[in-house]
């Protein structure tokens, strides 16, 4: 499988209108456009039934303590956990192409509906949801995307993983609000191809 992006190139920046977070000029950060990219793949499996697209960032703080600190770095040898930005599943197995902004233009405070939409697909909850859950104003369940978003004061730059996996059975199963580890692991023994395309993203003044 071949797995490619008119918004951009494999291992360069993502353009600021697909991340959830632009710099606001004073060296911190506010909301962006929240834009999903454009995606297509080629080269599909015989016995392809469905997809499964995830987008993760493996850069994530595994710590808190100094991340958005104005005057201070999260540092680069600090270990890094994932965080899922996107968990899509019963893409149909005839399909080959998602549009810029079909599923995401715009933050949306509180999250987008889910779990049920576009192309019969489902839509598993994102790690906003647990990153927001004490704010009183933005706190919800995010389904779908929600971009790029790293702490302004990261010292190294983020990765962002477009993973498109292509699947032996028509209905993944999971229910009701799943999360990105657990459609990996239900998809694990469906698994017959798989492509990837990865994006980096920053919103440290120093980096920039």
């Amino acid at each position: 499988m071949e797995l490619r992006s008119d918004d951009f190139n494999d291992g360069e920046r993502l353009p600021v209108r697909f991340a959830a977070g632009r710099p606001d000029g004073s060296g911190r950060a506010v909301f962006s456009d929240n834009v999903n990219p454009h995606l297509a793949w080629s080269d599909v499996p015989d016995g392809t039934r469905s997809f499964v697209l995830i987008c993760h960032d493996p850069d994530v703080p595994s710590r808190g303590d100094d991340v958005n600190q104005p005057k201070r770095e999260v540092p680069a040898d600090l270990p890094r956990v994932d965080f899922f930005h996107w968990t899509m599943v019963d893409l149909p197995g005839t399909l080959r192409e998602i549009a810029r902004g079909e599923f995401s233009d715009g933050f949306m405070p509180r999250g987008k509906p889910g779990p049920a939409t576009l192309h019969g697909a489902r839509h598993g909850l994102n790690d906003f949801t647990g990153w927001f859950a004490t704010d009183p104003t933005l706190g919800g369940h995010y389904f779908g995307y929600d971009g790029p978003f790293p702490p302004f004061n990261d010292a190294i730059e983020h990765r962002y993983v477009f993973t498109l996996y292509a699947l032996s059975v028509r209905k993944l199963a999971v229910e009701g609000n799943f999360t990105g580890p657990q459609a990996r692991a239900a998809m694990s023994p469906h698994v017959i191809g798989e492509a990837a395309i990865t994006a980096t993203y920053t919103l440290n003044p120093r980096l920039l």
